[in-house]
Parts: C-alpha cells; sequence; structure tokens
C-alpha cells in the first residue's frame, strides 16, 4: 500500500507553485488547435497567388464574381460540414439541390398556383429526404456511403423521368409570369451594389447559415451531440447522447442547404435543366475537408468549411482571370484537397504535442 506525501508549504518568501489548469494558454496554442488554421493560410496563399498571376484578380467586379462562385458552394458545405463533423457523408447532396428546384417549378406550373406553395412544397418534400436519410441510416445501420448512393440514384432517376413525364422534355417550364415570381426572385436570387462589388444575395444565406452553425457547434448543447457522436457513437450513447435524433437532424440540415441552393437556381434561371447537380456532392464534400473537416468525423469547423468554399470560389474563377486553360481546374482542385489534408494533420500533430 503506497501514500501520496502531503504538498509541502513554499518556504518563506517563495511562491507557491502555479496551477496547472489556471496557466494561461499563448495565441499560438490556442490558433494551433483551431480546424481552420490550414484553410485560412491555404486561403491566403491562394489568394496571393492569382493577384500576381492574374491582373484583373483584384477588381472589385471580379471579388463579387469569387464571392458569388464561393456562396453557391458555402450554401452546401456548411451543413455539409456539419454531417461530417458528426461522422456521415451524403452522396445525394448535390442531385437533392436540382429535385428542390424541380418540385418548387413543376409543382406551380402544374397546378397554376401562387410560386410560393411551390416553394413551400419543395422544402416539405426536401426535408423528407433527408428524415428518409438519417432514418434509413439509424435503422439498417448500413454505412452512409451505401444510404446516400442509393439515395443519389434514386434523385437522378426520378429528377429526369419525372420531368420527361410531366413537362415532356429534359427541363421545366419557364415560371416567370407567374403570381409570386418577383418576391421569390428577391430572396433567393436578387443583388445588390456594395462600394462598386455586386453582391447576390447567396452570399448573405452562406454567412448567415455559417454563423448559425457555428453557433450551435461551439454554443449549443447540440453542438457538444455531433462532435460526440463523430467521435465515438458508442462513447456518446454511454453519456446520454441522442444518437439517432442527432444524425436525423443532421441530414435535415443537408436538406435544409439543398432547398436554399435548389430555389437560387430555379429563381436564377427561370427553368431547370433535371440532370443538373451531378457531383457537386464531391465538391461539398472537398470544401468541408479543405477547411479541416476529419473524413473519419469528430473535427471540423463551419469557419473553415465557409474558408474552403472561398478558395474554391478564388480558385475556379482565378484560374479564368489568368487566362488559363479551364480543363486545369480540377487538377488544381484535387492537388489543394491533397495539399489541405497534409496542412490540416499536421496543424492537429502540432496542436496535440503542445497540450
Amino acid at each position: 500500500m503506497t501514500a501520496t506525501a502531503p504538498a509541502q508549504a513554499p518556504a518563506p518568501g517563495q511562491k507557491a507553485p502555479a496551477d496547472e489548469r489556471l496557466l494561461r494558454t499563448s495565441l499560438l496554442r490556442r490558433l494551433l488547435g483551431r480546424p481552420e488554421l490550414g484553410s485560412v493560410v491555404g486561403a491566403v496563399a491562394v489568394f496571393l497567388f492569382f493577384a500576381v498571376v492574374a491582373d484583373s484578380f483584384l477588381r472589385p467586379s471580379s471579388f463579387g464574381t469569387v464571392l458569388y462562385a464561393a456562396s453557391v458552394i458555402g450554401i452546401m458545405a456548411v451543413p455539409v460540414a456539419l454531417l461530417m463533423i458528426g461522422g456521415e457523408f451524403d452522396l445525394s447532396a448535390g442531385v437533392l439541390v436540382t429535385s428542390s428546384a424541380l418540385v418548387s417549378s413543376m409543382f406551380s406550373y402544374q397546378l397554376t398556383a401562387n410560386i410560393w406553395v411551390g416553394v413551400l412544397v419543395s422544402l416539405l418534400v426536401t426535408l423528407a429526404v433527408g428524415v428518409f436519410n438519417g432514418v434509413m441510416l439509424t435503422r439498417t445501420k448500413l454505412p452512409s456511403f451505401i444510404i446516400t448512393l442509393g439515395t443519389f440514384l434514386m434523385l437522378t432517376g426520378l429528377n429526369l423521368g419525372l420531368t420527361k413525364l410531366i413537362s415532356g422534355t429534359v427541363s421545366t417550364k419557364s415560371i416567370a409570369d407567374m403570381e409570386g415570381f418577383t418576391s421569390a426572385k428577391a430572396l433567393f436570387a436578387s443583388q445588390v451594389t456594395l462600394g462598386g462589388v455586386n453582391l447576390k444575395i447567396t452570399v448573405v444565406w452562406w454567412l448567415a447559415l455559417v454563423a448559425v452553425a457555428t453557433w450551435i457547434l461551439l454554443r449549443t448543447r447540440a453542438g457538444n451531440w455531433i462532435f460526440a457522436v463523430g467521435g465515438g457513437t458508442d462513447a456518446a450513447r454511454a453519456v446520454g447522447v441522442p444518437v439517432n435524433t442527432t444524425r436525423i437532424g443532421l441530414y435535415m440540415g443537408v436538406s435544409l442547404g439543398a432547398w436554399i441552393s435548389g430555389q437560387h437556381l430555379l429563381f436564377s434561371f427561370d427553368v431547370v435543366q433535371s440532370g443538373e447537380g451531378v457531383g457537386n456532392e464531391l465538391i461539398y464534400i472537398i470544401a468541408a475537408v479543405i477547411g479541416g473537416c476529419l473524413i473519419t468525423g469528430g473535427y471540423g469547423s463551419a469557419i473553415g468549411s465557409a474558408v474552403g468554399a472561398f478558395i474554391f470560389g478564388m480558385t475556379s474563377k482565378g484560374i479564368v482571370y489568368a487566362e488559363w486553360d479551364p480543363d486545369w481546374f480540377k487538377f488544381f482542385l484535387g492537388a489543394m484537397l491533397l495539399l489541405a489534408t497534409l496542412l490540416n494533420a499536421w496543424v492537429r500533430k502540432r496542436a496535440e504535442a503542445t497540450r
């Protein structure tokens, strides 16, 4: 049997040793602990690179175009990032955006109803798809990759098949002259000019989603649940985390982002091509990973996903402004993904080493 020696009082004139629990954390250590640090460094590097090689990159009009490209991806990257922090994937996110737009358009056009009726029906249908993904995941115990791959294929077929059956073509009819179109366009596809920069309303939606998601992750019990579920399902369930409810809620969050993006798609162009959206789910995941989310879950941030989307916007438009062959875009996107992943892994190891 061993005994612990009692702590001795400090000698006269000496200070008592500081409690390690009360030690202040240095700024560097706090920065290294942030998931989005690697993506911020990458964003600065990409910005400086295109500022040098593309003369038109720094023009106000160009900045507005970059922000728009980033916001279109960012609206979906935010909920996808939360889902990845929770340890899951959604391969149906890209086509779900198109499904949302198609439901709004065809429901309004075929029933000659007010546009807002179709918009609300689309919201319910889109959320129902998220609930379906979440319930299937929790009930069947199959990997989210398989569940959402099946949903992706079903939605792809439904988008094309139903559109051709109802409209007779692969695209919807124009709804620009229907009641409610102007007000809906103002909410989902308008723009304002600030300081010579044309800002699309999607930038406002994007920033609002980032703020709400960050608040949820860092200031609410639901945020703790998301990190816990991504860190380990069994451990989370053992401490009372509602694992199934959290997963279903995360998939509904992705559906909400898809609904917003789908309405923007519809009210920007009046019509929707039923084959759009395929492949975009990978871009959303890439933006989240570049932003610091781990494939294994339990680590990441909404701000990081926003930075990842911003990098995507700068790269996609920077290549155009530099007058390079756009065929090289996917190469640069893949290179950024690998570099960001390696940088994020290094930052995380450094953060753990300094604890």
